[in-house]
């Protein structure tokens, strides 16, 4: 009777601590694989729904990634051109420019001067003129065979004979080697205001008159001793691309020819 009672006390008790010691047994006899393969058994459908992607897929999902970019950049030059050949093709067949595209810049100089990708086997010229949509960029000062630099209107040295479109007022536009350029009338009190568009005058020496550049941003008529205007420059010198190279204004061929001339005749006699 007292045994039976003991082993009803007891029995649980032993019977766990049996459990506990057989299982330690187990798991230092291999090493808790056991244990770990039953954790593997009971979580891996939790894992299944949580973990990520795959090494593979993420892979793929790059390489997708960039085959999107690569497409999204060649639709966007595709567009570019389409807009420059469409400009082009209303231009006189005398006039039709030569396109190139701008392959160097420098940080230190990103506003004085760009490379392009065309110089003499292309036709190209020093004193060509360069425009970009919006007006004029600059003007080609340096050429080899494959390559033209560019000298920007944004440049600091840049120096161009202007007019207000609407009014015909008059100055120099000077670069300011940012986005914007000053605009130093010959008045003292010019018949300009804000919104007016600036353009090339056939004062210019080295550019067709009539270009576009851009539009008066500011004006300040209290400034000594000429009257100034802020002008933001209409071509996106910020990010030049595509460009249009076109020959140097007839004007300076037939200003060299007469020169030329002029210096034969006053030759002496042989």
């Amino acid at each position: 009777m007292f045994t039976a009672r003991w082993w009803e006390r007891r029995g649980l008790q032993i019977g766990l601590l049996c459990l506990a010691a057989g299982t330690t047994i187990v798991l230092r006899q291999t090493q808790g694989s056991l244990l770990m393969e039953a954790y593997e058994v009971i979580t891996r459908p939790l894992q299944m729904l949580q973990t990520g992607p795959t090494k593979e897929e993420r892979l793929r999902d790059a390489r997708i990634l960039e085959l999107k970019t690569q497409i999204a950049e060649l639709q966007f030059q595709n567009q570019k051109l389409k807009q420059i050949v469409s400009y082009t093709e209303k231009q006189a067949i005398k006039e039709r420019p030569v396109v190139a595209r701008v392959i160097g810049r420098s940080a230190d100089n990103w506003w004085q001067q760009v490379t392009l990708n065309r110089g003499t086997s292309s036709g190209i010229q020093e004193g060509a003129i360069v425009k970009a949509e919006g007006g004029l960029v600059g003007l080609v000062d340096q050429v080899t065979a494959n390559s033209s630099r560019v000298l920007l209107v944004s440049d600091l040295k840049s120096q161009i004979g202007v007019n207000v479109s609407q009014s015909g007022a008059k100055g120099v536009l000077k670069g300011d080697g940012s986005a914007e350029a000053v605009l130093e009338f010959y008045e003292k009190v010019p018949n300009a205001k804000v919104g007016d568009m600036i353009a090339t005058s056939n004062y210019s020496q080295k550019f067709p008159a009539g270009v576009a550049i851009g539009k008066i941003k500011s004006l300040d008529l209290k400034r000594v001793p000429t009257s100034i205007a802020r002008i933001e420059l209409s071509p996106p010198l910020r990010s030049l691309d595509w460009v249009e190279i076109y020959p140097k204004p007839e004007i300076q061929q037939e200003k060299a020819e007469v020169n030329n001339t002029q210096a034969k005749s006053e030759e002496p006699a042989n």
